[in-house]
């Protein structure tokens, strides 16, 4: 098990155990078509609210259109790395259909993007999910509509040599091992601080 790779004293599938969320991505490597079309029909698979399936995604691929006017709208710190992405996505939530507001949605949404993180993982690849972009300027740059909300901006990559990061807090950063909350700590029986296990 390398160090990026969960250490629990319970076995996990190997895929959730090797998920991480690098940001040194290989800038020659593709994300290939049939890769891409696996991840989005992982995330497309997702349980959702009442089955009202509220996660739409936004795509572009390096050197395209699409990957040039996501990389625009994310934070001057993630366009630093993400422009080495393969792919870049964002995922929108749906909140209202013809019968009003979605229940969930977000919570659906977050449940297609987990999908797409392990399906990325069965392909080879990494995903890195970030919080850091303009919100309206995504609106503006790909005319939503109303009742969509954009919600996470999402690299998708092979991964890279964490040098590629250039500075050395930020290839610490890659290469420290991940840490987790002690299960004792995270779920609770009877009263709250109780652990279950």
């Amino acid at each position: 098990m390398s160090d990026k790779e969960a250490e629990t004293s319970v076995p996990i599938h190997e895929l959730i155990a090797r998920r991480w969320s690098p940001r040194a991505l290989d800038s020659s490597a593709e994300v290939h078509p049939d890769q891409l079309r696996a991840l989005l029909e992982a995330a497309r698979w997702a349980p959702s609210f009442g089955n009202t399936q509220p996660a739409r995604y936004l795509v572009g691929r390096r050197g395209d259109d699409t990957f040039q006017r996501i990389l625009g709208t994310l934070t001057e710190r993630n366009q630093s790395w993400a422009h080495r992405a393969g792919a870049l996505l964002v995922g929108l939530a749906v909140t209202h259909n013809e019968k009003g507001e979605v229940p969930y949605a977000e919570y659906g949404l977050g449940l297609a993007g987990e999908n797409l993180a392990l399906q990325a993982v069965a392909e080879g690849l990494v995903v890195h999910q970030m919080a850091g972009f303009d919100h309206d300027a995504v609106r503006a740059a790909f005319t939503l509509p109303d009742g969509v909300r954009p919600v996470i901006a999402i690299a998708v990559g092979v991964l890279g040599d964490p040098e590629v990061l250039g500075d050395e807090r930020s290839v610490q950063r890659e290469t420290a091992p991940r840490t987790r909350l002690p299960l004792a700590e995270f779920a609770f029986t009877g009263d709250w601080g109780n652990p279950a296990f």
